[in-house]
């Protein structure tokens, strides 16, 4: 009888992926069968009326991989539409990047990127960035049920501490508070935020825990109150070395801030409160996709990765629609982007 790890070993995927990632004509096929399998559409109409562009002279494919679909006349590539839209850097470098983000448990640095893909650090930077973007949960993912487990976790510069004097956990004032939810054999959420009182915590259970669900915190005051709200409250008293009753605990949503601790202190050493709920998207979809193996988390990367853009600045279409809304209102003053 086979086992999953013999099962992935044979894996089509995992056999595609090493050659993608070296050879730009075979992560341009790679993304295309990923993106749309057997039946190529057209990324401007839906259509499937379309052909490959080809080089006169030889036949081969054109040198920017170009399609051209038969009703609309658009010209397009697997990059339109996508978080890799408009870049320069080759698709075998974004195929790398898709494989080594969705394999690694504790994540991936751009200096570590750069070192193997040999390109720059800004570019790098830059892959990460858009491919934590595409990891990114949906707006409208379902709140979560069963049994939840809620805490909270702080992320920022460790610093010597003293018996007495230095306080820890929700005592501290230099680190980033993160909220995080997990339902006990299903996914989490997670997100940073201001601060932890009860107006925040309640808010933030509110979006993203059923009703009917059965939650468990820690003792926490803050959280009494808001359990009233749910089907039930459980909670275990950490400041009395009580850490298992029962069926009552809060080990599964510590284990997720153990896993962000060591990627943080191990591979990244420090994130900025600005940029830390990309890293925290990549820690979440990681945790999320768990059960797969290593070939289908890395396209469930990619295939994530369509209908995304993340850009630095809005487009200019945007831009005058926020400055007419401004003026409507009656504000002469409008801040420029």
């Amino acid at each position: 009888m086979k086992t999953k790890k013999h099962i992935l070993s044979n894996s089509e995927i995992i056999r595609d992926i090493p050659r993608a990632c070296s050879d730009e004509v075979a992560a341009v096929e790679f993304l295309e069968k990923q993106r749309w399998g057997n039946s190529p559409a057209c990324v401007k109409c839906g259509s499937v009326n379309v052909y490959k562009m080809t080089d006169a002279k030889t036949g081969e494919r054109n040198s920017r991989f170009l399609w051209r679909c038969h009703d609309c006349k658009e010209q397009y590539t697997v990059r339109i539409g996508t978080i890799y839209e408009e870049s320069r850097i080759p698709l075998r470098h974004w195929c790398y990047a898709f494989w080594r983000a969705a394999t690694s448990k504790k994540g991936v640095s751009a200096l570590e990127l750069k070192r193997q893909c040999q390109i720059s650090y800004r570019s790098a930077l830059f892959l990460m960035n858009r491919i934590r973007f595409a990891m990114a949960p949906d707006s409208d993912s379902p709140r979560l049920k069963g049994i939840v487990e809620a805490d909270e976790m702080y992320v920022g510069a460790r610093r010597p501490r003293y018996p007495g004097i230095s306080p820890k956990g929700r005592g501290t004032t230099n680190k980033v508070p993160v909220f995080c939810a997990v339902e006990r054999g299903g996914q989490l959420r997670r997100r940073v935020i201001p601060d932890v009182t009860g107006h925040t915590l309640r808010s933030a259970l509110h979006e993203e825990v059923d009703r009917q669900a059965r939650l468990i915190t820690d003792e926490y005051p803050r959280y009494k109150a808001i359990g009233r709200d749910f089907a039930s409250h459980g909670t275990v008293c950490h400041s009395t070395k009580e850490y298992v009753r029962g069926d009552i605990h809060t080990n599964t949503v510590e284990s997720t801030h153990a896993l962000v601790k060591r990627g943080i202190v191990g591979i990244y050493h420090n994130v900025s409160r600005e940029y830390l709920h990309r890293y925290l998207w990549q820690f979440d979809f990681m945790w999320n996709h768990r059960e797969m193996n290593d070939g289908e988390r890395t396209i469930a990367a990619i295939q994530a990765a369509e209908g995304k853009r993340l850009m630095y600045r809005e487009p200019i279409e945007q831009q005058r629609e926020y400055t007419k809304n401004r003026e409507q209102e009656g504000n002469q003053q409008v801040e420029p982007f």
